[in-house]
């Protein structure tokens, strides 16, 4: 061999050491995700992001967490999928704060190829995104509503009812709660796409920012408008809450009845302690591992999740917690839901 040729040969060996080496990194070099939630305060949401880190770890995926400054948040959660995009994301999960102005910012996502998965609260169109994965909102409130009805027996054709929401733009969680524990409790729903549903025994709505202190301001407006209220809808926990120390400051917390969704430890505390008379519970944590397991295989195969049989989304499951049973309602008990909870 002449020393060309030698020369030669050792230029292409070194060069094949080197290609395959990059190959062995760039194979290497973990898949990007990204975890968008309403707000990092809500300890749903708080669960919600230490799930979603812990599969992440597992499964050594790089996971980038955002959250609006508050729920309703919008501009916020646009500015999070395009850094997302920018950082060469494979997939996004994202809790929506407006269901309907994120998603042509969630279509520039999917156009550039990634995957996004919608925890919790479904977008509007529900097939915006890739995929949902979800509680079953309507039947977490109809579970409610169902309970509510059987518990105040002959006294629900005269309940007085609070309904406390979420936020004024009203996406699609506070639709289908509202609209699932009123169905629940015996008011028609004659347009499942309008919030609004009139009726004679709601008092009226509050939004509350999914918040305690939102939850405090509701109930109080609401006392004022009628000071006869004995049966409140709360969106969620801080909201049922903060209803309930709105009560407490006017001697009224034995008059009224207060069913919320949520499920965590403490609300799972506040049913045994008789603060919640029901909770819908729903399993965050589910939700986010099998948000970064969904985008592990996207990454991998380009496989997108299914939905539930007869499901426009995957159903995460939900369970009604009361200390309360009642006759035609399945449920579980505030020990057994202790067991289940999540948070604090």
């Amino acid at each position: 061999m002449t020393i060309h040729k030698k020369i030669a040969s050792r230029a292409i060996l070194a060069l094949a050491a080197v290609t395959a080496l990059g190959a062995a990194t760039a194979q290497a070099a973990p898949i990007k995700a990204c975890l968008i939630t309403k707000t990092d305060s809500n300890p749903y949401f708080v669960t919600m992001r230490t799930g979603a880190l812990a599969e992440a770890k597992k499964l050594g995926v790089d996971l980038k967490t955002y959250a609006g400054k508050y729920d309703g948040d919008n501009q916020s959660q646009v500015s999070a999928i395009e850094t997302c995009i920018a950082d060469g994301a494979k997939g996004i999960l994202i809790t929506p704060s407006d269901t309907q102005a994120i998603v042509p910012t969630v279509e520039k996502a999917r156009k550039a190829g990634l995957l996004v998965i919608a925890l919790d609260t479904a977008l509007d169109p529900t097939n915006a995104a890739d995929m949902t994965f979800a509680t079953d909102n309507f039947e977490a409130g109809k579970l409610i509503g169902e309970w509510a009805k059987a518990k105040l027996g002959a006294k629900a054709k005269d309940a007085k009812i609070a309904m406390l929401d979420l936020s004024i733009s009203h996406p699609t969680v506070d639709i289908d709660r509202d609209h699932g524990f009123l169905a629940g409790f015996g008011v028609p729903i004659k347009d499942p796409k309008t919030f609004d549903v009139p009726d004679p025994q709601i008092v009226g709505h509050a939004e509350t920012g999914g918040s305690e202190e939102g939850g405090q301001k509701g109930m109080e407006t609401l006392l004022a408008r009628n000071p006869n209220i004995n049966l409140v809808y709360a969106i969620n926990e801080p909201a049922a809450f903060g209803a309930y120390q709105a009560l407490k400051s006017v001697g009224k917390t034995k008059d009224v009845t207060i069913v919320a969704i949520d499920g965590s430890c403490s609300g799972v505390a506040g049913v045994k302690a008789g603060i919640i008379g029901a909770d819908s519970q729903q399993y965050p944590l589910k939700m986010a591992s099998m948000g970064i397991a969904a985008i592990v295989k996207f990454a991998k195969d380009g496989t997108k999740p299914a939905a539930s049989a007869g499901k426009d989304f995957f159903n995460t499951g939900t369970q009604l917690i009361t200390a309360h049973p009642v006759p035609g309602v399945t449920s579980i008990s505030p020990a057994k839901g202790a067991k289940l909870c999540w948070g604090n």
